[in-house]
């Protein structure tokens, strides 16, 4: 039995899903008139309290979008220096939004309303003009932490002091949902754009939604067909997502029990020398100084467990929609045979 633990993209549409999929009527999103691709537009839109929505190929599109409209060439974008908006997205800010970027280094990837002001920029023609502050939620490289609402809302308190733009990569928003119980309503009026993934724990074969103010869609429309993100019949894919949307959002609830589990049983690992606290579906676990990460990915897979490398000496685990308590089992028994052994 393979484990694929490498991230929560790696799922199938289930066959309900599918059933979804092929019954979807569509259109030509290009032309605007894909009744499924509008449907889930305004579905996402309304659940999270905003005007208007666009649904792209990828987050990491949402997230360039949204930097790319928020912003003119030669202003600054404070993030973490862990997000993926500036370690994932190919040096997307610079080539796409041509801004610059002030890297905050928050506990576990998270920014502070102190951390922000200490990274907006004066008023100095030597310096670029502070535009734009983005956040993640959850943390990808801060093993799945999240922000509560005070916390984003003292942060939005600060950006409306300076005037400054709010952006929330919310590649993995509803798995912070479901540990805090918020609405996704309350964050529309904390944000000027969000992203949502639909292809990580939603299981959706591909897509994210970039929602916010009428204006800011039109305008973000225009990249997204400047950068060639129009597509066609997009319709089936978004039938997956407004699926997902309704039915597998509660159910994360039992990635985050399973990667819990995991959790506590790497610590029984001699060759493993930490395992960051585990908030959501993301587990990160540091080995020992004398095992590099690599070697040891390599091992796993030699095991039929599949991981990927978080550093030199870290190795990350996701649970996810196509991770069964089958497999927990299987892994928790090579675990206890001993199977993963040190490199």
């Amino acid at each position: 039995m393979r484990i694929d633990l490498r991230s929560d993209t790696v799922t199938r549409p289930t066959p309900a899903m599918l059933e979804a999929m092929f019954n979807a009527e569509v259109g030509d999103d290009v032309l605007g008139d894909d009744p499924t691709v509008l449907a889930l537009e305004e579905k996402a839109a309304r659940l999270f309290g905003m005007e208007a929505a666009l649904f792209c190929p990828s987050g990491t599109m949402t997230n360039q979008l949204a930097i790319r409209t928020h912003t003119r060439p030669g202003d600054d974008v404070i993030c973490d220096q862990l997000s993926h908006v500036y370690l994932y997205e190919g040096g997307g800010i610079a080539v796409n939004a041509l801004a610059s970027v002030s890297l905050a280094q928050g506990e576990r990837g998270k920014l502070t309303p102190e951390l922000v002001r200490e990274h907006i920029q004066p008023d100095d023609l030597h310096k670029p003009i502070t535009r734009l502050v983005c956040l993640e939620n959850t943390v990808n490289k801060g093993g799945g932490c999240y922000y509560t609402i005070p916390e984003i809302a003292a942060i939005r308190t600060v950006c409306d002091e300076h005037g400054l733009l709010l952006h929330l990569d919310g590649a993995r928003l509803f798995n912070a949902l479901i540990e805090t119980g918020d609405s996704p309503a309350a964050y529309g009026p904390l944000f000027d754009s969000i992203s949502i993934c639909l292809s990580k724990g939603l299981g959706c074969p591909v897509g994210s939604l970039l929602l916010g103010k009428t204006d800011f869609i039109k305008q973000a429309r225009r990249f997204r067909k400047l950068m060639g993100g129009g597509w066609r019949q997009a319709g089936y894919l978004a039938a997956a997502g407004i699926y997902a949307l309704d039915h597998h959002v509660n159910r994360l609830k039992l990635d985050h029990a399973r990667a819990r589990r995991i959790g506590q049983l790497l610590l029984d690992l001699p060759e493993i020398e930490a395992v960051f606290p585990v908030d959501t579906n993301i587990v990160i676990f540091r080995l020992s100084p004398n095992i590099l990460a690599a070697d040891y990915v390599a091992l796993l897979a030699e095991k039929g467990i599949l991981a990927v490398t978080f550093g030199k000496h870290l190795v990350r685990f996701v649970t996810h929609l196509d991770f069964t308590d089958e497999q927990l089992e299987q892994l928790a028994l090579k675990i206890k045979e001993g199977v993963i052994t040190q490199s």
